[in-house]
């Protein structure tokens, strides 16, 4: 619809045509919610489940790897199996009424909306397209692509690495014998579906970098000598989304640097389109 209208609008029509793209985004969210509700089975049993469980794919994968690196360097690892840390966790316990509904409810929208999350962003971008200069439309081509391709890498990148890691920390760390550890389901859910957003979004870093560079907020020299102070906040921040070892710290801040050195080229490429 914001396609259709020609010329200057007022505010309340811009309104109008805002609505429209977020009733379309809703509608989005609310359909693939309902497809989350009604496979349940597969919703939590193999996608919100999975990190609790010994045969995961990332369990699987560091073991390999822990019995890969004891056979080409013995000498580095008293315990050849040191990575082979999942494990199969108790259930979970429910202890409010409607614990298991309402959780019900809200993983399936956490799923519709990460499902949806390109639909959105499509809608987004439809609603300011108009008002954008030709030149800027040329810079801000495959904004819907990028963006959606860095948030469902945040997104994979929590559920295989960050969830599996708190999960096994948080199930077996024990500050005595006589006291055992039985999470609840609000809580698992919580911490799961938690980190999964949040690594999403934190992967919007070099996307959010490309548009303060092109108003001139960013530039590659402030990103570079920031550098420092990044690795410091990447280490905090990974001490607090991960448990707190540093093999886990590493696997978190290495992507999280990784990033930003990807934003300091693409910080540099926008400044030379500027000056052209």
């Amino acid at each position: 619809m914001s396609q259709e209208i020609q010329g200057e609008m007022t505010f309340i029509q811009h309104l109008e045509v805002l609505r429209f793209h977020l009733m379309r985004s809703a509608i989005a969210v609310f359909v693939f919610s309902i497809l989350a509700f009604v496979n349940k089975s597969f919703l939590f049993d193999d996608v919100i489940f999975g990190p609790k469980r010994a045969d995961f794919f990332t369990f699987n994968i560091l073991c390999q790897f822990s019995e890969f690196l004891n056979q080409k360097l013995p000498s580095l690892f008293v315990d050849p199996a040191i990575l082979c840390i999942g494990a199969d966790f108790p259930p979970l316990q429910n202890i409010d009424m409607a614990g298991q509904f309402t959780s019900h409810i809200m993983v399936s929208m956490i799923a519709g909306l990460v499902v949806s999350f390109p639909y959105i962003l499509f809608e987004f971008w439809r609603f300011i397209k108009p008002g954008l200069e030709k030149n800027e439309r040329k810079y801000a081509s495959g904004i819907v692509f990028w963006a959606s391709l860095l948030f469902m890498s945040g997104v994979l990148f929590g559920y295989y690495l960050i969830a599996p890691l708190s999960v096994n920390f948080f199930f077996t760390y024990s500050i005595s014998t006589e006291v055992q550890t039985l999470p609840t389901l609000s809580t698992y859910v919580s911490t799961v579906t938690g980190v999964v957003l949040a690594a999403g979004i934190v992967f919007e870093l070099p996307l959010i970098v490309y548009f303060l560079s092109k108003v001139g907020i960013l530039s590659p020299e402030i990103l570079r000598s920031y550098r420092k102070h990044f690795v410091v906040a990447a280490l905090i921040l990974s001490a607090i989304i991960t448990p707190p070892d540093i093999f886990s710290q590493v696997l978190v801040t290495i992507p999280l640097i990784f990033l930003y050195e990807i934003s300091i080229s693409i910080s540099g490429r926008v400044m030379a389109l500027n000056s052209k």
